[in-house]
């Protein structure tokens, strides 16, 4: 028991990362589709690139969206509208007109006209039962005149066409034609008042009966059109697919991804996505371990990477299930640049590649959406230098938007062959995901607190030399202030021309030594008088007091909440170096002293800027010491210091060349001259 106890313990770290992964993969894969994969890519207008192509069971063709869309819209303008009349309002009428004809033509009105009361009554009747043959509606309808309609009067339906209904602005033209061709136009007036007065609509038009009647016109449209039968060719190889070839060959992705597979069937094609979730998985996994060391022992960090995999994975899921044409919709392009600010480009564009793969398994058109993606997730890491600065974020999201753009716009004119009929509106989704690619600093900073990690903008708030803890070392240490000041501006120079992390490097030099703040005077550069306070004490203990500015510095950082990235700088600035003037002036005393008693903890620094602040810390430091600094003094002594250093091993945990020291000497030696206002000085 103790040995297994023990051997939990010891590898309880790969044991977490093993879990990791299973957990991960197990939540990708229970989301995804379990239908079976189809063994083909269909590349719409390409040559068919696989072996000739049987059917293996009978199938039935499908319809195109297209096809079914252009029978569905035939219908809904082919199918018969349904109109109600309303019978009381003729029968009002027909009361209306026996008072009002008697009112409008009295005795003397058809005495004056030498006219047959009966007759003009007669004709007016007449005119007034053909008006409402068919009914009188409100307006003229959007139909045409020969689309076919029912009029319900009742239980009583009758067939006829638009045009032979009437609308109100339609009667007065009519009225006038039938009065001036009869023998009494001289009474036209007053038959259109007659009319006007009595008229009234009996006809309107019913949605509810006219969208019944499509709706099951719609119902009985048939998905399929025509067989494909067993042993028959569906594709030949190098045929291009398109026309009735890519139709046949949707239909067989169709009726292979929708029929029900058995339990063992369903078990095999569940294993296959365990395994090949799994093995990208492990990919991911195995560059961080390779490439990125430090990344890698640190579960924190990578739980957050695989966190945010499984996020996007689960988040593009979601959509397609339930509206697969809104996939570009999802702001894929935030994962690469989440990496980015925590991490580097190159972790980034990796993490983003073998994300875009687990989704090819779900997305419709997997090389279109793969190709899209990786351009886009390309575009993203190189032009977002600097997340920090806001500007270099809107460009970017609108460098992105116009790749996907130019990509869809491509694609489409290879599979179509034209654009009359392209989907515009894709291009709106486009712009959609890039404005939700803007969402990315907020979530920085959601990340930030729920991981405690740190990003370049994080660090730009604490490179303001108006924080809290900057202000609290100017005012009890200016000295050191003023010299973390310089180191940081050194540091700076030198990380921008081996292309380091500029920032942190120089948010790292500011705070390195803070720990200075407890006992400032006991530091030469806060030592104004001139008093020195070590003249009273032993080289052990001065020493003690010296190495101890480190220990304070990591305890008023952790107390201040600063970052562990920052944090690394305190601890490793002065590596495992001596306090040599010390331990000197000890040996002299007594020579038996041990090194060990001068020497800082370390640990050694483990990366390129940490590496340069310790160059740069050093450098600084020694150069106050120079009484009549000349090029020539400043750049040996700069050569003699980062030597000494380089021979003491301090370099040797840190991803740094001899070539990028060689640069960083130069940028010191540049600066340190332009510091004391030096020229190369010239041969007599």
């Amino acid at each position: 028991m103790k040995v297994i106890t023990k051997s939990f313990y010891t590898h309880q770290d790969l044991l977490y990362k093993i879990m990791l992964v299973m957990v991960s993969a197990f939540l990708i894969v229970y989301f995804l589709p379990k239908s079976g994969k189809f063994p083909y890519e269909i590349q719409k207008g390409f040559p068919w690139s696989y072996d000739n192509l049987y059917a293996d069971d009978d199938f039935a063709i499908l319809k195109s969206e297209e096809a079914l869309e252009a029978e569905a819209e035939q219908i809904r303008n082919e199918t018969p509208v349904y109109f109600t009349v309303d019978t009381a309002v003729i029968k009002q009428v027909n009361t209306d007109f026996e008072q009002v004809f008697t009112t409008i033509f009295t005795d003397s009105v058809v005495e004056t006209a030498n006219l047959n009361r009966s007759r003009l009554r007669s004709f007016s009747s007449n005119l007034l039962e053909e008006l409402y043959t068919y009914g009188i509606i409100e307006e003229s309808t959007t139909f045409s005149e020969d689309r076919l309609i029912f009029l319900q009067r009742g239980d009583a339906v009758t067939r006829t066409t638009v045009g032979r209904l009437k609308s109100i602005s339609e009667i007065s033209e009519y009225l006038g034609n039938q009065i001036e061709s009869s023998d009494l136009s001289e009474l036209k007036t007053k038959l259109l008042q007659l009319f006007y007065e009595v008229v009234a609509v009996n006809t309107t038009y019913n949605p509810e009966l006219t969208a019944k009647a499509i709706d099951a016109r719609l119902a009985d449209i048939s998905p399929s059109r025509g067989m494909v039968s067993k042993g028959s060719r569906i594709v030949a190889r190098g045929e291009l697919v398109e026309g009735e070839t890519l139709q046949k060959l949707l239909s067989l992705k169709q009726e292979y991804q929708s029929q029900n597979f058995t339990e063992s069937r369903y078990n095999w094609i569940l294993f296959g996505y365990i395994l090949l979730v799994v093995l990208a998985l492990i990919m991911l996994m195995l560059f961080i371990k390779t490439y990125r060391p430090s990344v890698f022992s640190n579960n924190t960090k990578i739980t957050f990477i695989f966190f945010n995999v499984v996020l996007m994975v689960l988040l593009t899921t979601a959509i397609v299930k339930y509206r697969p044409e809104y996939v570009y919709v999802v702001p894929l392009c935030i994962l690469p640049l989440i990496c980015k600010a925590f991490f580097d480009a190159r972790l980034g564009l990796f993490t983003h590649v073998i994300t875009v793969l687990l989704l090819g398994f779900i997305v419709p058109d997997s090389f279109e959406y793969f190709f899209l993606q990786v351009i886009a997730g390309i575009v993203t890491i190189l032009t977002v230098p600097e997340l920090y600065k806001r500007a270099n974020l809107f460009i970017s999201v609108g460098q992105i938007t116009l790749v996907y753009i130019i990509a869809y716009f491509a694609f489409y004119a290879i599979h179509e062959g034209q654009v009359d009929t392209m989907k515009w509106e894709t291009f709106g989704m486009f712009v959609l995901a890039g404005l939700a690619t803007l969402f990315v600093q907020p979530l920085i900073y959601v990340y930030e607190k729920v991981f405690g990690l740190v990003s370049d903008v994080s660090l730009l708030e604490l490179s303001d030399t108006n924080t809290k803890l900057l202000k609290r070392l100017a005012d009890q240490a200016p000295g050191t202030f003023h010299h973390s000041l310089n180191v940081a501006n050194l540091s700076e120079a030198a990380a921008n021309e081996i292309g380091a992390n500029a920032m942190l490097v120089r948010v790292g030099a500011l705070y390195h030594d803070i720990g200075k703040m407890i006992n400032p005077t006991d530091f030469t550069e806060n030592q104004p008088t001139g008093i020195n306070s070590h003249e009273d004490l032993s080289p052990r203990e001065s020493a003690k007091i010296i190495i101890g500015h480190v220990i304070n510095g990591i305890e008023i950082a952790r107390k201040n909440n600063l970052p562990d990235r920052v944090i690394d700088f305190i601890r490793t600035h002065h590596g495992t170096s001596t306090v040599y003037y010390f331990y000197r002036k000890a040996k002299e005393l007594d020579e038996s002293v041990s090194p060990s008693d001068f020497r800082y903890p370390g640990p050694l620094p483990f990366s390129k800027e940490t590496a340069i602040l310790m160059m740069a810390d050093s450098v600084e430091a020694a150069s106050k010491s120079l009484k009549n600094p000349t090029s020539t003094l400043i750049d040996e002594f700069v050569e003699k210091i980062i030597k000494k250093q380089m021979d003491e091993g301090q370099f040797l945990n840190a991803d740094i060349t001899f070539k990028e020291i060689q640069v960083i000497k130069k940028v010191l030696k540049r600066k340190l001259n332009n510091i004391y206002h030096l020229r190369i000085e010239y041969p007599e």
